[in-house]
């Protein structure tokens, strides 16, 4: 079962997040608490949001999808970036990947948004096979830059 994430869901999204950092090999870059991911899905101002896969014999969450909205200056509307996707090895195999995809897609399409997009590690075969057999395209002329740390602390006092 694929719902929306509930506040009692943030300590098993927080395991998400860090399992799946442990699968990209960046575990030590990863410092996410509780608390950090309660506020920003359920605080006064939610700029996040979460979907999980649940087992539906005993509510236990098996994956998860967070995300939030960005927006397309030539689309003139929002999209939905996903910013992690994430499934147990143990429930790999079952569909849920794709459920939570096709929520999102649901998600977007209802709300008039135009895309979906992500980003994938370069070395991830898998994911890379699997958003391709979706229909997927990857942005090719596109490359990802990030401002973070010092770089971003030196650009700030300029």
């Amino acid at each position: 079962m694929i719902r929306p994430a509930t506040a009692a869901d943030v300590p098993a999204l927080v395991r998400l997040v860090y399992d799946l950092a442990d699968y990209e090999k960046a575990r030590d870059q990863c410092a996410l608490t509780e608390e950090q991911l309660r506020t920003a899905l359920f605080g006064p101002a939610p700029a996040l949001f979460a979907h999980v896969a649940v087992d539906d014999s005993d509510g236990t969450v098996l994956g998860g999808a967070i995300w939030f909205l960005n927006f397309s200056t030539w689309d003139g509307v929002h999209g939905i970036y996903l910013e992690d996707l994430y499934v147990t090895p143990a429930a790999r195999g079952r569909g849920l990947g794709k459920a939570l995809l096709i929520e999102l897609a649901r998600v977007a399409v209802e709300r008039g948004y135009s895309r979906v997009a992500w980003s994938v590690l370069d070395w991830n075969t898998p994911s890379i096979d699997f958003y391709r057999a979706i229909g997927a395209q990857q942005q090719e002329q596109w490359l990802g830059y990030r401002l973070s740390g010092s770089a971003l602390t030196r650009l700030a006092k300029a």
